[in-house]
């Protein structure tokens, strides 16, 4: 893709700039308005905070507990490999990503599709926009998913006279209630003291599960089943879909935006907080996956909490955990979503907390919750819908895009370093393009065999 020819940026009247306190200059935000310009965050987080907000956005139940049947999929070998791989290729590519923030000084790329545009020009800025929207979207109808399904099972447990009073439906639609409270906050940066509550219940839940998987794995009634079954189709498509999966689990689509909130030396505090964020991510997915599959083997459920059977105490502790983390998750996702529209409607000469502004933003954040509450709802197939969000939103994101565009704008001498760039992106744009297949061939079966909102 060649970078298109782009006007010079406007210049921002610098009353406009003093009367937003907390906003800063977007000088890669070209051809913008004053306007838009003027809502940008200033980065006043540590690295400290952009680990939690990494940690948060990445290692959710939501990405790793689906693990185990994803590593199922593959065999031992395989989902050994799969998983490690990506831990090592998508920590690498967040520090490619995280150099690129001031490649062009002056400017800062606070946003992702900003970013696209300086390198790719127009394309580069649309097509960065689709793809997060697409792993934005389908990441939080995941994790309404999984709330729902985290609430319902609680309820399950203690309700045991009439277990279907409350359907999943009705969980889906009080957690969405719920995170339109949340999205009231501002920005990233409101929920940073959030976030760190959300990497606590990562860490917690990853402990409790793995109490409840060697429980599990230690009074089994026979040998375990590790073989691969199925219709050699299925065996295929059960390949693509754990593919899929498995890029979904390391999905971050906001590195720019996150570290858009971090103090300077952005750079060097980003670096500590990718490490921060990775140290969390590989301890708990390893874990999870491994004794998750250990434990099950081949008969793992898609949410390896609902393969367990007791005690009734630790995975209550489990769903809470899950449920406190991913309401965390869905509100780093939003954000983009919440911020394009809040360009065309907000007033910056007004203060963010006004009437006018607090309404307008209540507006947007009204219709995008109901919607993805709607749809999560409507089709709640937790496991196709991950490894469908992996394979066509984070993917791109998380893969490909941060090698090229670094390659493109570093323009590295070596030969055995483009070599090596390159190959990483040839296999995960076959992984995406796999994923996608495996994915979409399960939606369309799950619903065929299911009626729209039924209750699981």
């Amino acid at each position: 893709m060649e970078k298109e020819e782009e006007p010079a940026p406007e210049k921002v009247n610098s009353t406009l700039e003093e009367a937003h306190e907390g906003s800063v200059l977007d000088h890669s935000n070209r051809g913008t308005t004053s306007k838009q310009t003027a809502w940008v965050t200033t980065g006043r987080g540590t690295w400290r905070h952009a680990g939690f907000h990494l940690a948060t956005t990445i290692a959710t139940p939501a990405a790793f507990a689906p693990l185990p049947s994803a590593v199922a999929a593959l065999g031992w070998p395989a989902g050994v490999i799969s998983l490690v791989m990506g831990t090592l290729v998508t920590g690498y590519c967040s520090l490619l990503l995280a150099n690129l923030w001031d490649y062009n000084e002056p400017n800062r790329y606070v946003r992702y599709r900003d970013l696209g545009r300086a390198i790719y020009g127009r394309t580069g800025y649309w097509s960065v926009t689709v793809f997060q929207q697409i792993a934005a979207i389908g990441n939080n109808i995941t994790i309404q998913i999984v709330a729902g399904l985290s609430m319902q099972a609680i309820f399950v447990t203690y309700n045991t006279s009439d277990p279907s009073k409350v359907t999943l439906q009705e969980f889906i639609i009080i957690f969405g209630a719920a995170q339109l409270v949340l999205s009231q906050l501002p920005d990233i940066h409101s929920l940073r003291w959030f976030n760190a509550l959300c990497t606590f219940c990562t860490v917690a839940f990853t402990i409790v599960v793995m109490g409840l998987l060697i429980h599990a794995g230690q009074n089994k009634d026979g040998p375990t089943d590790y073989g691969v079954h199925g219709t050699p189709s299925n065996k295929v498509f059960g390949i693509f879909l754990a593919l899929g999966t498995i890029a979904f689990s390391f999905g971050d689509a906001m590195l720019p935006e996150i570290q858009a909130t971090i103090r300077e030396p952005a750079k060097k505090n980003m670096y500590k907080g990718i490490g921060l964020a990775y140290s969390v991510i590989t301890t708990t997915y390893w874990l999870v996956a491994f004794l998750g599959y250990w434990a099950f083997g081949f008969a793992v459920q898609a949410y390896v909490v609902n393969s367990f059977s007791g005690p009734n105490w630790a995975i209550t502790m489990a769903n809470v955990f899950a449920v406190i983390q991913v309401a965390g998750c869905f509100q780093i996702y939003c954000r983009p979503t919440y911020q394009y529209f809040e360009f065309q409607l907000l007033n910056p000469k007004q203060h963010r907390c006004s009437l006018y502004n607090s309404l307008a933003r209540l507006l947007v954040t009204s219709i995008y919750t109901a919607l993805v509450t709607l749809i999560a709802a409507a089709m709640p197939f937790f496991g196709d819908f991950v490894a469908l969000c992996g394979a066509i939103g984070f993917t791109p994101l998380d893969f490909i895009f941060p090698i090229l565009a670094f390659l493109r704008v570093k323009r590295p001498k070596s030969p055995i370093f483009w070599a090596f760039n390159i190959g990483i992106v040839v296999l995960y744009t076959l992984v995406a393009i796999l994923g996608t297949i495996g994915s979409i061939r399960y939606i369309v079966k799950d619903t065929v065999q299911y009626h729209f909102f039924q209750n699981q």
